[in-house]
């Protein structure tokens, strides 16, 4: 079995519902060999990291930047992995109030000295809130297990 792990930050009900869409696409019917693991930013670390085949984030546009929570998760687990877990599999989901862009840049920038390997592209949900956002959420995760379960990372 392989082990998707998702990290995302839940301050509101909206982002709850994206991490949730994000697990149910993880968690298909049709996805045999992968199990997946939900943790907020504050609940996982580096002993999840060194656990998972692929790895999910999802985050909040604070101030033109990443999640405190995140950020903090990042700051736990970055040396204590940085030579273990080269070319780990992520994705990043972004919900952005404004335009999402320096968000996506430190995490970009994080992931690039974890030299971790992005198998999509961010996907950022901009500006008010639409029912969409769940949908795209949830094949984002879908896409992730799917790819592990079928060996394409």
């Amino acid at each position: 079995m392989k082990r998707l792990l998702i990290v995302a930050h839940v301050p509101s009900a909206n982002t709850q519902a994206l991490r949730d869409a994000a697990q149910q696409g993880a968690c298909h019917t049709a996805i045999e060999q992968v199990t997946c693991t939900v943790k907020t930013p504050f609940e996982a670390g580096p002993e999840d990291i060194r656990a998972c085949d692929a790895i999910l984030l999802g985050t909040t546009e604070n101030l033109g930047y990443m999640s405190g929570a995140l950020k903090d998760f990042f700051d736990r687990s970055y040396y204590s992995i940085l030579e273990e877990k080269q070319g780990l599999p992520c994705a990043l989901y972004i919900r952005a109030g404004v335009d999402g862009t320096g968000t996506r840049r430190a995490v970009e920038s994080i992931v690039t000295g974890l030299r971790w390997r992005w198998v999509q592209e961010p996907l950022t949900l901009r500006g008010e809130w639409q029912d969409a956002f769940v949908d795209q959420a949830e094949e984002l995760g879908l896409y992730m297990a799917a790819g592990l379960d079928n060996g394409l990372f």
